[in-house]
């Protein structure tokens, strides 16, 4: 059986494409992945240990004999204010967050080694000048990026992909929103999509470590009302349209292949009533691996639990069984820009009515047709040519 490339650049690019970015996983060094283990249990794992440092700090406080009362007293106030600290201190704040240079840490460096981070655009004609700057690119020993700025689909001319108002588009989810962060987080995300404004499920503010990293890239809560606001006042957003539901889905779930790659979309409008409503494109952006550097223990009643309770509740594992991810290289393949339909003259452009409706469901059946068509072109060259897309 073939060996599958380690990176699609080189030897080629498939037809219709324009590399963006490529950080090379043969670079990745012991420091590189001390960095990433450590980095995950901290970060990751919090959910589990940080629970248990302050039922630990607790035992310890009630342990205290109470006749020591200032000794209790002192204790009680000191756990207090690290608690109150971690959820509301003043350094949970996007201005700190650029005063610490929160995307240039070499971090994330080690973490992109780690995944071999990889970003490519589908454009809408063949150019040959994308094989030329591939050549280029090799023959000049570049390795951590090569961008053809002249690579335009006429569909999207006049749009500028990195700066110009846009809703885009994660998918998948993954047991942990690999794709989203990485995009948002870093320097080469930046480099490829552009500053954007991460969409936050609402629980993550109750995981503590991550939720004070989130706060310095000025989230914006999931919550209608919120990215309706942000929209309003010219945000580009990312967000991963199938949420926290899309976690469930997929191998081992009862009635699921290991070969299915599944999108929790057909549902899932919102999004696009949103960038109607606003007149924003929508990028659909698909990242390959990020379903597969986790597992999960499949337990039904976790799934019903999380969706009631509007939070993620799910038994998942890496490396030697810890919260530390499996190495797999991640490809983001970035289609063409959605625009809304233009509406029909005469019509009413209110939300209730049946012209915004039709604008809706037109704009998410393409959507939905570009996405399938992303991973129908790139999975052979990512390797996995005997996986199918299922959209929910």
């Amino acid at each position: 059986m073939p060996q599958t490339p380690s990176s699609l650049y080189p030897p080629t690019i498939p037809p219709k494409s324009n590399g963006l970015v490529r950080v090379p996983g043969s670079s990745l060094t012991s420091t590189d992945k001390f960095l990433v283990a450590a980095s995950s249990l901290t970060i990751v794992g919090a959910v589990a240990w940080v629970p248990l440092f302050y039922a630990w700090a607790y035992k310890k406080w009630k342990a205290i004999p109470k006749h020591f009362t200032k000794k209790r007293a002192l204790y009680g106030a000191l756990l207090m204010s690290i608690a109150g600290l971690a959820i509301t201190g003043p350094h949970r704040s996007k201005r700190f967050g650029e005063y610490l240079g929160v995307r240039k840490w070499k971090l994330w460096k080690s973490w992109l080694r780690f995944i071999a981070f990889e970003v490519v655009q589908s454009v809408g004609g063949n150019d040959p000048t994308n094989q030329m700057m591939s050549e280029e690119n090799s023959n000049s020993g570049s390795n951590s990026s090569y961008i053809n700025e002249n690579v335009v689909s006429a569909s999207s001319e006049t749009f500028d992909m990195k700066n110009d108002q846009a809703i885009l588009a994660v998918i998948p989810h993954g047991i942990f929103p690999f794709a989203l962060a990485f995009a948002t987080f870093t320097e080469e995300g930046e480099r490829a999509f552009g500053k954007f404004r991460p969409v936050v499920a609402t629980a993550t503010k109750l995981v503590p470590i991550l939720n004070t990293l989130i706060s310095w890239l000025h989230p914006v809560d999931a919550s209608k009302s919120n990215v309706d606001l942000a929209l309003s006042q010219g945000a580009r957003i990312g967000m991963s349209p199938g949420g926290i539901a899309e976690m469930f889905e997929g191998f081992p779930k009862p009635m699921t292949h290991p070969d299915d790659e599944c999108a929790i979309l057909n549902s899932r409008k919102g999004f696009i009533r949103m960038a109607v409503k606003h007149n924003v494109p929508v990028v659909p952006i698909y990242c390959f691996g990020s379903t597969k550097m986790f597992k999960r223990l499949q337990f039904s009643f976790l799934e019903y639990l999380s969706k009631m309770l509007r939070v993620s509740i799910c038994l998942f594992f890496g490396r030697c069984g810890l919260p530390i991810p499996f190495r797999q290289r991640l490809l983001y393949v970035m289609g063409e820009p959605i625009f809304p339909p233009a509406i029909t003259e005469g019509n009413s452009t209110s939300e209730s009515s049946e012209e915004f409706s039709r604008r809706v469901n037109e704009m998410h059946k393409l959507f939905c047709d570009e996405l399938v068509r992303l991973f129908d072109q790139y999975k052979d060259s990512y390797g996995w040519g005997r996986k199918t897309m299922r959209l929910l």
